[in-house]
C-alpha cells in the first residue's frame, strides 16, 4: 500500500508533530513499508483458530468475591495519630 505525502501530513497533524518536507517523504517510505508487511497478514489462513489472549492457555485462579474488611481493622487503626471509636478522626477542611 502506498501512502502519499498527503497523508503523512494528515497524519503527523492528527498526532500533533511538526515535521519538515524531507522528514515527510521519509515517512511516506516508512509508512508504505510499515503497511506493505501488515498486509501480508492477510495471507494467513485463520479459519477455525481460536481467539487468544497468550500463547499458552492457562485460567485464572478464581477467589469467593467477598467483601470483607481483613479482619485487620484494629492494626490498622493502631496507626492512626487520632481515633474516635472505630474511626479516624481528620481535621474539618470545609467551612
Amino acid at each position: 500500500m502506498h501512502v502519499d505525502q498527503a497523508t503523512v501530513r494528515k497524519i503527523a497533524r492528527l498526532a500533533r508533530i511538526k515535521i519538515t518536507d524531507e522528514e515527510a517523504k521519509a515517512l511516506e517510505k516508512e509508512l508504505s513499508g510499515i503497511l506493505d508487511w501488515v498486509k501480508q497478514l492477510d495471507e494467513v489462513d485463520t479459519q477455525g483458530v481460536e481467539p487468544m489472549t497468550r500463547v499458552v492457555a492457562m485460567t485464572l485462579k478464581k477467589r469467593p468475591d467477598v467483601v470483607s474488611d481483613g479482619d485487620i481493622a484494629d492494626d490498622i487503626l493502631a496507626n492512626a495519630p487520632a481515633r474516635e471509636g472505630p474511626f479516624f478522626v481528620v481535621p474539618k477542611v470545609v467551612e
